[in-house]
């Protein structure tokens, strides 16, 4: 049976806050190759956009797939399309009026694309917008709100989901909130890659790892699920197995 294994980037994968070159460790990059060299498929599940992986990963990690923007963008290897949502662009312009002049940073995820409102330093591509009116055409898949605060976070994602929650979803991923199309999450992305998987290979085993409370769907829908010993306790709680590291979840999934 097919093995495919889906990993949240931020907190599991990758670690932005670390310095160069930990942010990507060499041991975890080596690990998703023999995982792959193996006949293995490795992805990622994960809030950003694809625009916000493919400049911290390639030449590095080389995934199979990439469920992006909580679900409502989903590519294979070549960016090539599986599924695609958008939110209503009504719905996004009220939450970008909202949440601006908040002082919140905002980003929106459009076809892939990130979608900014101040210039930034990063490495990849990105538009500079001022508003919805002036975006980029596409489906926007994901509005994120960066606050100040665990508190915050939980604040704007229960106002979004009280307002809008009729058209779209608000999670929490510490002090982000990813807003994507209701329906979408990364729980709904792996169940949608799995019917895709299924065409051709038959039935396939799932694993899921990830480290925060937005990762809870992609554990409950998977069939092995991972997280680590400094994940919140409803996330422990939630995971088949704690392990120390990425590496650990991928070398017990082989054997299984």
């Amino acid at each position: 049976m097919k093995k495919v294994f889906a990993s949240d980037f931020d907190g599991t994968l990758y670690f932005y806050k670390a310095p160069d070159p930990d942010k990507l460790p060499a041991a975890n990059v080596e690990a998703v190759r023999r995982y792959q060299a193996a006949g293995h498929l490795f992805g990622l599940c994960t809030g950003r956009q694809v625009g916000g992986l493919t400049p911290f990963i390639t030449g590095l990690v080389e995934p199979d797939f990439f469920i992006t923007s909580s679900g409502a963008n989903i590519v294979d290897r070549a960016l090539a399309p599986i599924y695609k949502r958008g939110v209503d662009r009504d719905v996004a312009d009220a939450i970008v009026r909202e949440m601006n002049p908040k002082g919140y940073r905002l980003t929106l995820d459009i076809e892939g694309d990130i979608c900014v409102f101040a210039k930034m330093d990063y490495p990849g591509f990105y538009y500079v917008i001022s508003g919805v009116d002036d975006a980029p055409e596409g489906l926007i898949h994901q509005v994120s709100i960066h606050t100040e605060s665990l508190e915050d976070a939980a604040a704007v994602s229960a106002s979004i989901n009280r307002r809008f929650g009729d058209k779209v979803e608000a999670f929490q991923n510490v002090i982000e909130v990813d807003i994507a199309p209701r329906g979408c999450s990364k729980g709904k992305g792996v169940e949608r890659l799995r019917e895709y998987y299924r065409e051709q290979y038959g039935d396939i085993t799932l694993y899921g790892i990830g480290d925060s409370i937005n990762d809870l769907p992609l554990l409950r829908a998977a069939d092995v699920s991972y997280t680590f010993p400094y994940a919140p306790k409803e996330v422990q709680d939630a995971a088949d197995f704690v392990f120390p590291t990425i590496v650990d979840a991928l070398e017990h999934s082989m054997k299984g």
